[in-house]
C-alpha cells in the first residue's frame, strides 16, 4: 500500500477518533458490555464494578468519538454501540495479541530447553 497524503489524513483521523477512544481498558470493557445490547449507566457501573461517575466519564469520551450512542427513554438514558464492527475489530486485535503471546511463550520454552 502506498503512503499517500489521503492515507496519512485518514490515519490521523482514525487515531484521533477511534484509537484515543480505545486508549483506556475500561472503555473497551464498556464496549463489550454494550455489545450485549443498550444499557443504562447504572447497569454498566454495576456490571464493571466501577463507580457511576467514572462510567459516565468514559461514556462521554466514547460518545464524542462516535463509538456509542445515547438515547433517552423517559428519565433513563440508554447507551448502545454505534457500530457493532468495533467489537469485531477488538476481537481481531485480541486474536493478534493471543498469537503474539503464544509465540513469545514458545520462544521462551525453546530457549529453556536449549539452555538445559
Amino acid at each position: 500500500m502506498r503512503i499517500t497524503s489521503d492515507l496519512q489524513q485518514e490515519i490521523a483521523l482514525l487515531h484521533a477518533q477511534v484509537c484515543q477512544g480505545l486508549a483506556d481498558p475500561k472503555r473497551i470493557l464498556l464496549l463489550y458490555a454494550l455489545a450485549e445490547g443498550p444499557r443504562r449507566v447504572t447497569d454498566l457501573a454495576e456490571t464493571l464494578g466501577v463507580p457511576q461517575p467514572t462510567v459516565s466519564h468514559h461514556l462521554k469520551i466514547l460518545r464524542e468519538r462516535g463509538l456509542v450512542t445515547a438515547e433517552q427513554e423517559g428519565t433513563a438514558v440508554y447507551y448502545a454501540l454505534a457500530d457493532g464492527r468495533v467489537i469485531q475489530a477488538l476481537d481481531l486485535l485480541r486474536d493478534v495479541l493471543r498469537d503474539q503471546l503464544a509465540l513469545r511463550s514458545g520462544l521462551v520454552e525453546q530457549m529453556s530447553v536449549v539452555g538445559r
